[in-house]
């Protein structure tokens, strides 16, 4: 009968031999980031660990212990490749990264664009973030304030990027990546929808419900309950309370912000209950200076990945061996390339931070692309 203790302790002394191995290896690694260091060779030779791991599988015995090996290589190198980054940083080989780092962002008496109108969620973000020494201006679109911040027209640009119910905003992710524009502040704003209509109108009366596509999203759970009523988008929450004070129809309503029903002079006929409790919405303060606060604590980025397996893993890896917590990963497909996408993440940090720099040094070698979009 085979005894499985003893097989047990064989692996166990096995596994003792692979850990000194490995140890032995990193030596030999630290040796490689030297030589690096002195020549300045780039740590990711792509074309070289292609070669070796083709070899290594050649040298197994099976088909399942060479996809095994693959493996077990792959990360190995990828281990130390991120120590390689380490040692770099060590010995002041820092990555350039042209962004300006301040004792405080001056806000004051600057020029800011927000998307809608007054009495829209982006002004209460707006009028929340910034001082009232500042100068407003708004537009129809997202893309129109970001033209505005790009061209240099205004100071910053106020727009939701998330809400904490209908979740991501993508056309702001995909403007970042068109816009030289980048994220220096952030406010989020508790959202209290209201539902609104012209004064004398009741519920009974109601036919059509006007909103921006987000608002509508966000009380879904209330306009379920109303089946016959249309629901119908526009570009801002306040623009629908215009439109519906402007018509002065019985049967629309508009869903925005109780400042928006004071604003046009609707009555509310629902609140509390539209959207939850929790429903908040986060909007990103964006500028067309590369520039960040050195008590800043997160960072956003934009990185395309090859499109082969693994790639995502290895870059994420680079944020756990460097103890860097990331918040949020969102994907969003590249135009003209099909099931190729773009990946924006948010992680704790500050771009001083030798961990930091560690990271984007890594993902800046492996990743196809990486685009810094502020520290803030």
């Amino acid at each position: 009968m085979i005894d499985l203790n003893k097989i047990r302790d064989e692996i166990d002394e096995t596994d003792k031999g692979i850990v000194r191995l490995f140890e032995k290896r990193m030596e030999l690694t630290e040796e490689v980031a030297k030589y690096k260091i002195e020549t300045g060779k780039p740590v990711f030779d792509k074309e070289r660990e292609i070669s070796k791991l083709k070899k290594l599988r050649g040298e197994s015995s099976n088909e399942f212990n060479a996809k095994g090996i693959q493996e077990v290589f792959q990360q190995m190198m990828s281990i130390s490749r991120k120590r390689q980054y380490q040692l770099l940083t060590e010995h002041g080989a820092d990555e350039q990264v042209d962004y300006r780092q301040t004792d405080a962002l001056q806000f004051s008496h600057s020029k800011v664009v927000f998307q809608g109108v007054e009495g829209a969620y982006s002004f209460a973000a707006m009028k929340t973030f910034f001082d009232d020494t500042i100068e407003s201006s708004h537009v129809e679109t997202w893309k129109e304030a970001m033209q505005q911040v790009a061209e240099q027209k205004v100071d910053y640009g106020v727009l939701p990027i998330e809400n904490s119910t209908a979740g991501s905003v993508s056309d702001i992710y995909d403007l970042m990546i068109r816009y030289p524009n980048y994220i220096v502040g952030e406010q989020i704003l508790k959202i209290e929808h209201t539902l609104m209509a012209v004064p004398g109108a009741s519920l009974e009366d109601i036919r059509t419900v006007y909103s921006h596509p987000q608002g509508l999203a966000q009380c879904r759970n209330y306009l379920e309950q109303h089946p016959g009523w249309k629901q119908e988008e526009v570009l801002n929450t306040a623009m629908a309370a215009e439109k519906v004070a402007k018509e002065g129809d019985r049967t629309q309503a508009a869903i925005a912000s109780r400042y928006a029903a004071e604003h046009f002079g609707l009555n509310i006929l629902a609140e509390g209950c539209l959207s939850g409790e929790s429903n908040s919405t986060r909007f990103i303060i964006i500028s067309n200076q590369k520039c960040f606060d050195r008590n800043a604590g997160k960072i956003s980025i934009c990185i395309e990945l090859p499109h082969e397996s693994g790639s995502l893993y290895n870059i994420l890896a680079h944020f756990i061996y460097n103890d860097l917590n990331m918040t949020k990963i969102e994907s969003r497909p590249i135009p003209e390339q099909n099931w190729e996408y773009r990946f924006f993440i948010d992680f704790e940090g500050n771009l001083s931070s030798p961990a930091v720099k560690n990271a984007l040094r890594g993902i800046a070698s492996e990743a196809s692309s990486l685009r810094l979009l502020g520290n803030y």
